[in-house]
């Protein structure tokens, strides 16, 4: 497995009205893996992302995506990232297809495989629908097309089996590792479904209070936590340690 880093964040710090929320945070993810994000609510998880897309500036640290520093090239880069940040919002008055050419228009993308792309999504039956007749998971499903409907290198994706049923997930699931077998994105995503994550992962990195206090991989988790994921992740939760020999 290569070594390259398509996303490598040192030392970062956010501080909202001098309160800091992500402390001395560091993030390294390999090309051509899924690296899943885990945390509890409010350990700076969505924070980290919007960094990473550029949607926050890090009070200090440096990030780099894909090579380039994320300070000094953010529209480029940009181009090359796909995302799910919190709830997708689209035109409601226009379908599917409509939204995903609209997108395209504004990334400056021509790409004429928008139906397969909806395919892919299990849309392709909506037709002229309008968005605002999408049920819940109808509209996670759209908003992950919207995110890989331009070939991104790098998908980073925020809960996005949010409002999927059962088999929605399971779709998702074949999907994301679809992507990077025979697209060769890389993918950074959070669920608060450990076992989709283990499903799926490479590696798994947990922020506690704004920090990343571990990054290890799963078959290493595996190898010392019998009972898998869930057991690494709630010894850290409850302070009982989880630290991994990698």
């Amino acid at each position: 497995m290569t070594t390259e880093l398509v996303v490598k964040a040192t030392s970062l710090v956010k501080r909202f009205e001098g309160k800091e929320v992500i402390k001395d945070c560091n993030m390294n993810v390999r090309k051509g893996t899924i690296y899943g994000f885990l945390g509890a609510n409010g350990s700076g998880k969505t924070t980290v992302f919007k960094m990473l897309l550029g949607l926050l500036i890090p009070s200090a640290g440096e990030i780099e995506i894909l090579g380039n520093r994320s300070s000094e090239n953010r529209d480029k880069i940009l181009k090359s990232i796909g995302s799910i940040i919190e709830t997708p919002v689209f035109y409601e008055h226009l379908s599917a297809k409509e939204n995903l050419e609209l997108h395209l228009s504004y990334m400056g993308v021509v790409n004429p495989y928008i139906e397969n792309t909806l395919e892919l999504v299990g849309l392709n039956d909506t037709e002229n629908l309008p968005v605002s007749k999408f049920s819940l998971g109808m509209r996670q499903r759209l908003g992950i097309a919207r995110a890989i409907i331009h070939n991104p290198k790098l998908l980073i994706l925020d809960e996005p089996i949010n409002g999927l049923d059962p088999l929605g997930i399971r779709e998702m699931r074949e999907l994301f590792l679809h992507l990077v077998k025979n697209r060769n994105m890389t993918i950074v995503i959070s669920s608060h479904i450990l076992s989709e994550i283990e499903h799926i992962a490479d590696n798994i990195g947990v922020i506690v209070n704004g920090r990343i206090v571990e990054e290890v991989s799963l078959s290493s988790i595996k190898d010392q936590f019998p009972e898998g994921l869930e057991d690494f992740f709630f010894n850290i939760m409850s302070g009982n340690g989880g630290k991994v020999n990698a």
